[in-house]
């Protein structure tokens, strides 16, 4: 099929993001990602909400009047993809000391860099978990506004967590008396916390369950939430309707933040067999960052990060890749989540090799991008997939993930709710 650029397919090309017109898209390959099966010369039509309205066979599925399909018959097409982690409105140059001079106006300007790297690299939605004084907000919103481009965001505003923890700041000394904003100690203290993020616009909980590989006098595999205030802050969160990501490396907080009901562990770095158990019991979702460790090992140092923390690293690292594999293959449900902020924003499908490399195969670790973290979000059938009465995210690349999963490290075209956010041909 030629390429005929009609009235609306201009607007389309060329309306700021988060404008959306009635049209079509016409793949030469396209990913059904719930069966995994390569389904080809398909067209996806779309209506002025940006909601998918029809999927199906190009000599079969009617167009809407006046609409001539964007041509991607050359490409391979996918759902729009998902990172259940990451920091946008932080750069890996803002770790150790460095994070100091960081303000949070400053913040908000590099989400709003971040935010386009990231929707332009085919992530059309991501769960923000962290940022300081709910910047993190205020670009979700902005971006909801048209204000600026950026995936669809589902944010948590200041993760909680206990004096002198992972998410609180331990770099300045004792004469400052600063303690970060989600800082809470104790089960009511921790719910009242809850409350407050939720009043501020979080769309979810970010609590830090053990110490952190990147902060300052604590050990990942340090328990640091007692049981009782993880269910405190479980129990607070889903009657608000919000979910909860624990932030856990160790084995014991995994373990307690799965009891106490929080529906996602990132990082999961020392989950053992009792916790992959419990997982799979409890329906929890895993979400391992094993990408981020090739990039803290070999330009770590060069960005600020403190040698305490690159030191942890080498000790996490590869254990969190075994646990990866072996969660994988004991069948626990898993979400695509990269951390990223730790690495550079719009690297983020870098993961993919990683997962593979480590024992998914492709299709598995398209699928953790797309309808596993969909489910998580809690929105299923609206993103991640590309079906009538979904969101029309779609993206493009040449060749076959299926097969390569790396091609998805060169996207080439981004439809986010409708609206073109990159076409590589167009701009030609």
């Amino acid at each position: 099929m030629k390429l005929v650029l009609c009235p609306a397919v201009l607007i389309l090309v060329l309306a700021p993001a988060g404008f959306a017109a009635p049209g079509a898209v016409h793949c030469g390959k396209l990913v059904d990602v719930s069966s995994g099966k390569l389904l080809v010369d398909q067209v996806i039509v779309f209506d002025d909400n940006g909601t998918v309205t029809a999927v199906g066979a190009a000599t079969s599925t009617t167009l809407p009047q006046d609409v001539t399909p964007i041509d991607l018959s050359g490409s391979t097409c996918l759902p729009g993809l998902i990172d259940v982690h990451t920091h946008l409105t932080a750069d890996p140059t803002d770790n150790g000391y460095a994070g100091l001079g960081v303000s949070i106006p400053r913040e908000a300007i590099t989400g709003a860099k971040n935010a386009n790297k990231t929707v332009r690299a085919g992530f059309t939605t991501v769960r923000n978990v962290g940022a300081g004084n709910f910047s993190d907000v205020a670009l979700r919103d902005g971006i909801n506004d048209g204000d600026v481009p950026g995936p669809r965001m589902f944010v948590s505003g200041p993760p909680l967590g206990i004096t002198g923890g992972h998410c609180d700041n331990n770099l300045l000394p004792y004469e400052f008396h600063y303690k970060e904003g989600g800082v809470a100690d104790g089960p009511w203290a921790a719910r009242a916390k809850v409350r407050e993020v939720v009043k501020y616009g979080a769309d979810l909980i970010k609590v830090c369950a053990s110490g952190g590989v990147l902060s300052k006098g604590d050990l990942p595999g340090t328990p640091q939430y007692t049981p009782e205030e993880l269910q405190a802050i479980a129990e607070e969160a889903h009657k608000l309707g919000r979910k909860v990501a624990a932030h856990a490396h160790g084995t014991q907080s995994i373990k307690d933040a799965i009891r106490a009901g929080i529906d996602s562990i990132e990082h999961s770095s020392l989950i053992d067999e009792e916790g992959i158990a419990l997982a799979k019991q409890h329906g929890t979702y895993l979400v391992f960052d094993i990408y981020n460790d090739d990039y803290i090992l070999s330009q770590g140092e060069k960005v600020g990060m403190l040698p305490e923390s690159i030191e942890k690293e080498k000790k996490l690292g590869r254990l969190q890749r075994e646990n990866f594999r072996h969660a994988y293959q004991s069948g626990a449900k898993m979400a695509f989540g990269t951390d990223a902020g730790v690495y550079p924003h719009g690297d983020n499908a870098k993961q993919f090799a990683k997962m593979v490399e480590w024992g998914m195969k492709p299709v598995d670790a398209i699928q953790a991008a797309t309808i596993n973290a969909a489910a998580l979000i809690g929105m299923p059938g609206k993103i991640g997939v590309l079906a009538p009465g979904s969101y029309a995210d779609l993206i493009a690349v040449n060749g076959d993930p299926l097969s390569d999963v790396k091609v998805l490290e060169s996207v080439t075209f981004v439809l986010k709710g409708g609206a073109v956010i990159r076409n590589d041909s167009a701009a030609k």
